[in-house]
């Protein structure tokens, strides 16, 4: 079995989904799971629909637009599919059906609900074009595949369940209907032991791809972009920019906590558990070798790589008393960060101040209010967060000269800044 990831970008339009088809038949033969993300934008216009229905407003113009849109690349892709397109349109209905009554006092668990029809839409159009473009074809909705708790946007996995479920859906036993390869199914999501629909965080499709090849048994997975490989830094921020033709599983852990927007921070340990390799390769130029990622580590440290995240907020936080930070107070301020869901990514204390890096998302805000009703919090905003793997201190005072340095930290392989 081989598990292949196409994100939104790869099937964003007509000639993405006939682009699938085109990469299959390289594999022909072979047992091959694919992961599908929703279209190109559609999440964002999802997401858009999801707190404009919150607020009150109309959202029908929006839905109907992805509509349009979503039957537009159908009827390019498979003309005359009725069969089709009244599948696409029930799940449509599903939604309206949903929009027309009114919000749960959970924003979370409306948003799962959603934004969720994004990733099953554009899986039933490629099903239908990989059906007719290779004669077979499975659709899977993944929330009969990954259970998962209730902690909606960022939901858990039940491991043992999904494993059930999965290995009921793919056995063939007596009397059940055998498998037609390629399967398609849906990332991102999951569902509750009630039934009703979660995700597992944005970008979470490659997760997604991680935990079938995981309950599989998979031999590989393959994560499909519009780019060569894995970098070792953005190419539109650094010139001369490297691929990274082989690095280990700790390595590619590494740069994706730190931020690397290639692999998706939980996507590498259930890989890691089952020694499945990963492979990112261009879904553009099929010859190109791409990035392997697996036990092996001796190429780790050969190339530098740079990460940057911008958009950050520099937190300070204080005793009222002016006394220590002690660990009384650590532990309460982690019990607030974890509350609100806002992930430290770094963090430093001396002995009066605790100071913190996060990501400028909603929840920020709020916790920045619960956070002085107890302690003096100064922060600030739009500050870039640089992290450097393997450096040398020529590239890290190109990298510094002329920002002010608020934050500076170091270890042996990784080199670490807040700057604005």
């Amino acid at each position: 079995m081989k598990v292949f990831k196409f994100g939104g970008a790869s099937v964003k339009d007509a000639a993405g989904v006939r682009n699938v088809a085109r990469v299959l038949r390289h594999f022909q033969g072979e047992e091959i799971l694919i992961v599908v993300s929703a279209m190109g934008k559609t999440t964002n216009a999802l997401e858009r629909v999801v707190w404009d229905w919150r607020e009150g407003k109309h959202v029908g113009d929006q839905v109907e637009a992805l509509r349009r849109q979503h039957l537009a690349v159908l009827g390019e892709v498979v003309p005359g599919f009725e069969e089709a397109e009244a599948w696409l349109q029930e799940y449509f209905d599903e939604l309206g059906e949903l929009l027309s009554g009114t919000p749960t006092d959970n924003p979370d668990q409306d948003y799962d609900q959603i934004v969720s029809y994004g990733e099953l839409w554009s899986t039933q159009v490629v099903s239908a074009y990989l059906s007719e473009a290779l004669g077979a074809c499975s659709w899977m909705d993944a929330r009969d595949l990954v259970r998962t708790d209730a902690l909606y946007r960022a939901a858990r996995v039940d491991w043992e369940t999904s494993a059930e479920l999965v290995k009921e859906q793919f056995s063939s036993g007596e009397g059940q209907e055998p498998v037609s390869y390629p399967v398609v199914t849906q990332g991102f999501m999951g569902a509750t032991e009630e039934g009703l629909t979660t995700t597992l965080g944005r970008e979470g499709s490659d997760f997604s791809a991680a935990i079938f090849a995981y309950l599989l048994d998979a031999g590989s997975v393959t994560i499909w972009k519009d780019v060569p490989g894995m970098f070792n830094a953005d190419p539109n921020r650094f010139p001369d920019t490297k691929l990274l033709s082989h690095i280990s599983y700790r390595e590619a852990i590494e740069l994706s906590y730190f931020g690397a927007s290639v692999i998706h921070p939980r996507t590498l340990q259930p890989l890691q558990h089952k020694h499945i390799p990963l492979y990112v390769r261009s879904f553009v130029d099929l010859d190109a070798p791409g990035s392997t990622i697996d036990d092996r580590s001796e190429n780790d440290s050969l190339i530098p790589s740079f990460i940057v995240k911008p958009g950050q907020v520099l937190i300070s936080i204080t005793p009222r008393d002016l006394s220590f930070i002690v660990e009384e107070n650590l532990a309460h301020i982690f019990e607030v960060f974890a509350r609100h869901r806002v992930r430290i990514d770094l963090m430093q204390n001396t002995a009066l101040a605790f100071s913190v890096s996060v990501d400028n998302g909603p929840h920020v805000k709020p916790l920045i209010m619960e956070l002085r009703g107890a302690y003096e919090v100064r922060y600030n905003k739009d500050v870039e967060l640089v992290t450097v793997r393997h450096y040398d201190e020529p590239t890290l005072h190109k990298l510094t000269q002329g920002r002010e340095l608020l934050i500076e930290q170091r270890s042996r392989n990784t080199a670490r800044f807040v700057l604005k």
